[in-house]
């Protein structure tokens, strides 16, 4: 009896704890976008093309140990961007997912739709 409770207690706080580190890479995530999207940076490297500045960008601002796979689409979710927008591969389970909207600054509207993929390095 007492090895079929802790098995079962067990298996209900790891789920728990996976998406509790999930919530949190992804709010990691988001506000991360947010942070570039308020300073104009993120619209501006995505219309500029300039892949190797935001994948920087990126790399700088998120926790150490997270790795990250971007994609931007346009408005009619083609792929946008022209280089692979990641730090590293994913050999994590738990992995998060950031759904956001960039539209660009610039004097022609574009609408951009990111995905964002979000894993803790092991």
């Amino acid at each position: 009896m007492v090895i079929f409770s802790s098995l079962a207690i067990s298996t209900n706080f790891a789920t728990v704890q996976n998406d509790t580190h999930r919530e949190n890479l992804a709010s990691a995530g988001l506000q991360c976008l947010l942070k570039l999207d308020s300073e104009g940076n993120l619209s501006m490297y995505i219309d500029n093309g300039n892949w190797t500045a935001l994948r920087d960008c990126l790399s700088l601002a998120l926790p150490a140990g997270v790795t990250f796979n971007l994609t931007v689409y346009d408005e009619l979710m083609q792929s946008v961007n022209t280089e692979v927008l990641s730090n590293g591969g994913f050999s994590s389970q738990e992995i998060a997912f950031v759904d956001y909207t960039c539209a660009s600054q610039g004097q022609v509207y574009h609408c951009y739709i990111i995905y964002l993929y979000l894993a803790v390095a092991r």
